[in-house]
């Protein structure tokens, strides 16, 4: 059944996203607190008690749903779940086990990440994420946490944006060759730490080598296939972290190189899963010298880039046409402090959707970056990304008027499917528009 108003299908996920590391607080087994915590860091600053989500998952889940919202993506922490190489701690099995019938309790379909960027201290001391072995490793922890919890999962997402680091190069980022880490305080203050040399140190979401692709690929395919082997229907995928990739006048062999290394080397090999997660900010673009700056007059976000929703149709399109699977927008979002800016992109960035939608792609959800204000990576506290406000004195919740506005869409869209008489169908079925 369809309603004149709406191309979205009748199960079409509306949500918001969080990553454990970014918002848990004190995850002092993980190799991202050992980075924060050494001499020469990169980060700006340290994690600490993040929003404190660990203790208070039951009221921001209970908040989620109350705004309007079906979906709630979050991750779960290898480096809690297995702090020490072979010991699975039943506790943190236990606590995840809570937060996903919290999710169900509330309604919400729980979009589980299994690997957001954060991996055991342990795996670094091994040699992280250039090592065949992690491969291995990552298919263990995964098994282990659907024969846990995996009846309770409703999306999986192996890794995510295992693109990312390739796409950091690019843009100058440090870390991502063995050449460089050599040169860096962090690397040598870790690898010092750990007993090896400092281009042997290869944390996840910092290394873009041939090795790292390798391996990021092999532990998707043994996470997959033992996700699967416990719910054969349960849609896995992973979510990749791509930009709308332009060029000036001189910028075009480079444009097209990162283009087929970031963006459709990965969708490529997404083609045998159920699903693929894109994540998309904004558009890069490329003159001959490098990056060009953000065209005159563009509004900025706090980060200075050009703030440009109209990638994310792009980047659908783009997957679509590559990877030829359904598509879930598993990230979408705006770093301001202005909440206006952030309505108008969301607004924009879901007109993008329906516009997907109506020419045929088959897009499943769209879930915003992020839920909460919190930690983001080397940039600490100061990026605003969040739909809802955290006062990190007080740990009070506020939600924004963006909350409010994408919460809303999703409460209409219900009220379109229940006007239809339509029910909520399975992800991994074809879905039927509402």
């Amino acid at each position: 059944m369809t309603t004149a108003a709406s191309p979205f299908p009748q199960d079409f996920l509306w949500g918001v996203a969080s990553a454990g590391h970014q918002v848990e607080g004190n995850n002092v087994n993980s190799d991202i607190w050992f980075l924060e915590h050494l001499p020469g860091t990169m980060f700006s600053e340290p994690s600490l008690d993040a929003v404190d989500h660990y203790h208070r998952y039951r009221e921001d889940i209970a908040l989620i749903a109350g705004l309007g919202f079906t979906t709630y993506r979050f991750s779960l922490e290898w480096a809690r779940i297995e702090p020490e190489e072979g010991f699975f701690s039943q506790a943190e099995l236990n606590h995840y086990r809570r937060v996903l019938e919290a999710c169900h309790e509330h309604g919400l379909t729980p979009v589980v990440t299994f690997h957001h960027f954060s991996s055991p201290l342990w795996l670094l001391a091994k040699g992280g994420w250039e090592v065949p072995r992690t491969a291995e490793f990552f298919a263990r922890y995964c098994d282990r946490v659907m024969a846990h919890m995996g009846e309770l999962i409703g999306v999986a997402c192996t890794l995510n944006e295992p693109n990312l680091p390739f796409l950091l190069l690019e843009f100058g980022v440090p870390g991502g060759s063995k050449e460089s880490r050599a040169n860096l305080p962090m690397f040598a203050s870790a690898a010092e730490r750990l007993n090896l040399e400092p281009r042997q140190v290869a944390p996840f979401h910092f290394v873009a080598t041939a090795e790292s692709y390798d391996v990021r690929l092999a532990a998707h395919h043994a996470g997959r296939d033992a996700i699967k082997a416990h719910r054969p229907d349960l849609p896995v995928g992973w979510t990749l972290a791509n930009t709308d990739i332009q060029f000036v006048e001189g910028g075009e062999e480079r444009a097209d190189r990162v283009r087929r290394d970031v963006n459709e080397r990965f969708l490529n090999a997404s083609r045998g899963d159920d699903f693929v997660g894109i994540q998309t900010y904004g558009r890069t673009i490329f003159a001959a010298d490098g990056l060009a700056p953000a065209p005159a007059g563009a509004k900025l976000n706090q980060s200075g880039e050009e703030i440009y929703p109209q990638a994310l149709e792009v980047t659908i399109r783009e997957a679509h046409r590559i990877a030829g699977i359904p598509v879930i927008v598993t990230e979408n979002g705006l770093a301001t402090e202005d909440d206006t800016q952030r309505v108008e992109y969301l607004r924009a960035a879901v007109d993008c959707v329906a516009s997907c939608l109506a020419d045929g792609i088959d897009v499943r959800g769209y879930i915003a970056w992020t839920a909460f204000d919190n930690f983001e990576w080397i940039f600490g506290y100061g990026s605003k990304f969040g739909l809802i406000a955290v006062n990190r004195d007080t740990q009070e919740r506020t939600p924004k008027e963006s909350a409010h506005w994408l919460g809303s869409r999703a409460r209409e869209h219900a009220a379109a499917v229940n006007a239809s008489g339509g029910t909520t169908a399975q992800l991994g079925k074809s879905p039927q528009p509402a």
